[in-house]
């Protein structure tokens, strides 16, 4: 029939499209604003793009039954403090039936999935998907990566007539955690890349007895707005600022602006375009980053193992390589500067050290490294020997204690110790 055909819309919000009943400016553009205001109060996100994305995410669950992909939100972090969690909150009281878990096991999330998904909050990615992920950690992953299409059930034996019975698994959802999280989810996701409040910026502490009923009304009105426009949602074919899968992801997020009109659907687009085009770069540089990594991994294999190489020859090591790109990076080649600030983000840094006959240089502790090769190099972990211990000495000397976990490290012990010794 006529009306079932796919509608075209072009993100003008100029009116009603070709009879999709899409109004200018209206209750969806005012209670979208209300929502972002909403949401702002609480949580400072690392953009007004991105506070943007969050906005029209929430929205986007309570349409779920009437769209083709279920994009993911990664809320990742460099550290803890950074108002990950905090997020998570504000969605759960705003978002549609939210599934809140830490660790939860697959069978229960294909159960709790069906035709009419609920929104999945887990916390603590990076225990799930860390180095030491168990089986059941894989299948998560799996379950996750199918969910963002509709379609891609999982199919499992079943009942005491082993029969085998497809589980959905399209459900939106949004997934929190220290550190990068696997590609596959972050390529189906809108990113948000989380950073402490910086001095002066404020948000209103939260409070479940005062903010849960404020943020409560506001998805209550949002799933009276949208649901009756599911069928209309489901028609719009909006014109996107981006392809391939990047557009199946933030498609959700543009319908839902579409649908309010006002200024949202030049806001979704403008929103769209900067975040995709920032992960884009982030993307580039991670996996710029992971290569740093390796290859100072091979140079600390190369020489044994020691404690500490200097910031010098560790930068020469890098640069020597004729097949790596740390030759040209930059306009002169790496530097101790450029290292610096490529390992930051795995809070790995210099100190000073000593060296045998008392010499004293900035150096890059190997042991400082062993997190961040399991987290992001984990083919690592598996083939070289215990990441966890340190290499013996090359000659007895009494064993180090260990480095400060911050960039602070720890006097030798007293006694006159041969071996090399840390110092302030």
């Amino acid at each position: 029939m006529q009306h079932d055909a796919p509608v075209p819309y072009d993100g003008s919000g100029t009116g009603n499209h070709d009879g999709t009943g899409i109004e200018a400016a209206g209750d969806g553009a005012a209670l979208l604003d209300e929502l972002r205001a909403a949401i702002g109060k609480y949580v400072v996100l690392p953009s007004d793009e991105a506070l943007t994305a969050v906005t029209l995410w929430v929205a986007a669950t309570h349409i779920q039954t009437a769209l083709q992909h279920a994009p993911r939100l990664a809320v990742m972090s460099p550290t803890k403090g950074c108002g990950k969690s905090r997020v998570l909150d504000v969605l759960h009281e705003t978002v549609h039936q939210p599934m809140m878990t830490v660790n939860t096991s697959p069978a229960v999330i294909f159960r709790v999935i069906g035709k009419n998904p609920r929104t999945l909050l887990v916390d603590e990615a990076d225990t799930i998907f860390g180095p030491k992920a168990s089986g059941d950690s894989e299948i998560l992953r799996g379950l996750l990566n199918a969910g963002h299409q509709r379609n891609r059930p999982a199919w499992r034996i079943s009942g005491p007539e082993h029969k085998p019975t497809p589980y959905p698994t399209f459900a939106m959802a949004a997934i929190a955690g220290i550190g990068e999280l696997p590609d596959t989810i972050t390529d189906r996701a809108v990113v948000l890349r989380m950073q402490k409040r910086k001095p002066g910026e404020k948000v209103a502490p939260f409070r479940s007895r005062y903010a849960a009923p404020e943020l409560n009304a506001l998805r209550d009105r949002l799933a009276d707005w949208l649901g009756p426009l599911r069928a209309t949602a489901a028609r719009l074919v909006p014109k996107m600022p981006v392809e391939d899968r990047a557009a199946d992801t933030w498609e959700p997020l543009v319908i839902v602006a579409d649908l309010a009109g006002g200024h949202w659907p030049a806001q979704a687009r403008v929103a769209c375009l900067a975040m995709t085009r920032h992960e884009a770069v982030q993307d580039q540089q991670s996996s710029l980053r992971t290569r740093l990594l390796r290859d100072i991994h091979r140079i600390f294999e190369r020489e044994n193992n020691p404690e500490a190489l200097t910031t010098q020859d560790l930068v020469a090591a890098l640069i020597q390589d004729a097949d790596a790109p740390w030759a040209e990076y930059g306009t002169k080649g790496l530097n101790a500067y450029h290292l610096g600030n490529l390992l930051r983000d795995f809070n790995i840094g210099s100190a000073n050290y000593r060296f045998d006959k008392g010499r004293q240089a900035k150096a890059y502790m190997r042991n400082r490294f062993l997190d961040a090769w399991a987290r992001n190099c984990p083919d690592l972990v598996e083939t070289a020997p215990d990441l966890a211990r340190e290499a013996a000495p090359a000659r007895p000397a009494p064993r180090l204690p260990p480095a400060a976990p911050t960039g602070s490290l720890p006097i030798s012990p007293s006694g006159g110790a041969t071996g090399p010794k840390r110092t302030r």
